[in-house]
């Protein structure tokens, strides 16, 4: 049977973590602060970044949530962003994406103090990981990598295999794995002969946004997957293409009109030595690595 890697309870683990990290620098007068610009109505992201505000409230954290209209311009979320960057009481700050099609993200994201970059998604501090300097990382990237420290599954001398190369996941996972001295190999949609890299992988990790993309047949037996995708099914077809005959899935189903499934096929799972479940692996693991950053930042800033 293969073992399920369970990022909830990781998660945990380093929230625990955290609040230990938060009350010791109390005792210095310090006390970590998250800023979180959430533009507009976009329910998902509503709801994340509520989840993330209130995890800071259950940590330790101090929080303030900026909700500018969806009509904002670039110039005012930048001259937004400067004042946080000198905020003495904000030592990350968050912008959630997507933005509003008038909005210049890349813009607004290099503006934003890469020692307060707490995504990770600064050109500096992305400069840094590849260097192998400290640096604030991207949060699922540095996520999975705790997963796999964190369960004892090897990293050093094994093959890793990433699929996707995004600047949020796939290139800093890439990054993080080779410098815990895995072999690398990034695979993306002008791959040739896809199948025979990712069988080669000890350590897949699937990262290419598109549901149940990884199947049997692309898998190693025995190689340990790591799950990075989020997509909803909707459809009766999508879901008897991927969970027919689970009962459980069935009922969450039947329920909601959608449920959820990662980047690689269930029925793949079945032969893998260890993976992360969708939901349950990889997600708990965001805003943890967050609540972590935003502690780090505010050591970091400190010469701490």
């Amino acid at each position: 049977m293969p073992r399920i890697l369970d990022g909830a309870a990781i998660a945990a683990a380093i929230k625990k973590e955290v609040v230990e990290e938060v009350q010791r620098l109390a005792g210095l007068g310090i006390r970590p602060g998250l800023a979180a610009v959430l533009v507009g109505h976009v329910p998902a992201s509503e709801i994340y970044v509520r989840s993330k505000v209130q995890t800071c409230a259950e940590l330790g954290l101090s929080s303030d949530l900026i909700a500018p209209p969806d009509t904002v311009t670039t110039q005012e979320m930048l001259n937004l962003v400067a004042v946080l960057n000198s905020r003495e009481d904000v030592d990350g700050i968050l912008i959630q994406l997507p933005l509003p099609k008038q909005v210049d993200a890349k813009a607004l994201l290099d503006a934003v103090d890469p020692a307060k970059d707490v995504d990770g998604f600064h050109p500096v501090n992305a400069g840094r990981l590849q260097a192998g300097r400290p640096a604030l990382a991207p949060c699922t990237p540095a996520g999975v990598i705790e997963i796999l420290k964190r369960s004892g599954i090897p990293i050093a001398g094994q093959h890793a295999v990433i699929l996707g190369r995004s600047d949020i996941v796939g290139k800093p996972a890439a990054m993080l794995l080779l410098h815990e001295n895995a072999t690398i190999t990034i695979c993306h949609s002008k791959t040739r002969d896809l199948g025979a890299i990712t069988r080669q992988a000890d350590i897949l990790v699937a990262a290419i946004g598109r549901p149940g993309f990884v199947t049997p047949e692309m898998v190693r037996p025995g190689a340990t997957l790591i799950d990075v995708g989020i997509n909803r099914i909707t459809t009766r077809e999508e879901f008897e293409r991927f969970f027919a005959g689970d009962l459980k899935r069935e009922a969450v189903f039947a329920k909601r009109g959608s449920t959820i499934v990662g980047d690689v096929h269930p029925n793949a799972f079945e032969i893998a030595g260890a993976y992360t479940p969708v939901p349950g692996g990889v997600g708990p693991l965001t805003i943890a690595m967050l609540m972590a950053n935003t502690v780090r930042a505010a050591k970091m800033r400190r010469g701490l």
